[in-house]
């Protein structure tokens, strides 16, 4: 059996990476099976550290493209040489997917946490961003991430409201969002002080809403979520909506006048800003 803790031990991290490798060989296998890999697939890694995911997906992969921001961790990565593997030092945020392949794309990604928002934006592209060419490259996603912000990628208006919010709607609007599994602060080296999951985001071909003014729905839930413990109404007005219009919008869907951003769906959110446009 592998040992990735002990070479894991040999590389020295940096915590200003947010370098955690993963050295659990059942979650790496889990990500290979999860992804459901094949000799047809393309794979862009990205973060792949001293290459311990990295040496499981091109056994599997047609190819896989890695990006790593690390020079130090790239000298390990170009020890696998491998004929099917693409190492590209570069910021994953800086990246143009598009340029990479002429193929569709998985990606596989264990990426540090303190990015996790800007890197499913940079993936995904925003809410209003209809024609995301990084979008349009990706077949689906398995990320790990902080547990806490799974939680977040795949929450519902019925969860608790910490969870539900901008995050979630970018997420779910672009992809569809599943956690995969729950994994444990010791499957990495160094062990993070919380504990983390794998995600699958299984990118849509349309948005999960058609509406008739995207940009108009994105200032609409910035403004909803934007102080989570004032109500709706207030949230919006203070955004610069007209209150006397809100206030009859909210009537007229239903709702409680007193709710909160966080209480209504993502199809219930869709409604509110097509009626604040009209």
């Amino acid at each position: 059996m592998v040992d990735y803790l002990q070479r894991a031990k040999f590389f020295r991290t940096k915590k200003r990476l947010g370098q955690n490798f993963l050295i659990n060989p059942d979650v790496i296998s889990d990500i290979i099976d999860f992804a459901e890999i094949t000799k047809e697939d393309v794979v862009l890694e990205i973060g792949p550290g001293v290459g311990f995911v990295t040496e499981q997906l091109v056994k599997h992969a047609k190819k896989v493209i890695a990006v790593e921001l690390d020079e130090e961790a790239i000298k390990e990565l170009e020890k696998l040489e491998c004929d099917n593997l693409q190492i590209i030092h570069n910021d994953i945020l800086k990246t143009d997917l598009s340029e990479l392949t002429d193929e569709k794309i998985k990606i596989v990604a264990n990426i540090p946490y303190y990015i996790t928002s800007p890197i499913i934006a940079h993936l995904l592209g925003e809410i209003d961003d209809l024609e995301n060419k990084n979008r349009a490259k990706i077949v689906d996603i398995i990320l790990m991430v902080q547990e806490e912000v799974a939680r977040r990628i795949t929450a519902t208006e019925k969860s608790p409201a910490k969870q539900y919010g901008l995050l979630t709607i970018l997420s779910q609007f672009w992809a569809d969002c599943s956690i995969i599994r729950l994994v444990g602060r010791k499957s990495f080296y160094p062990a993070p002080k919380v504990n983390s999951a794998l995600v699958s985001l299984k990118v849509r071909k349309e948005p999960l809403l058609k509406l008739g003014d995207y940009k108009h729905f994105r200032k609409t839930i910035k403004a909803a979520f934007s102080q989570r413990r004032k109500t709706l109404k207030n949230c919006l007005s203070g955004a610069g909506f007209d209150r006397d219009k809100v206030s009859r919008v909210i009537e007229k869907m239903g709702l409680d006048e007193n709710i909160r951003g966080e209480k209504l769906s993502i199809k219930q959110l869709g409604e509110l800003s097509e009626n604040l446009c009209d």
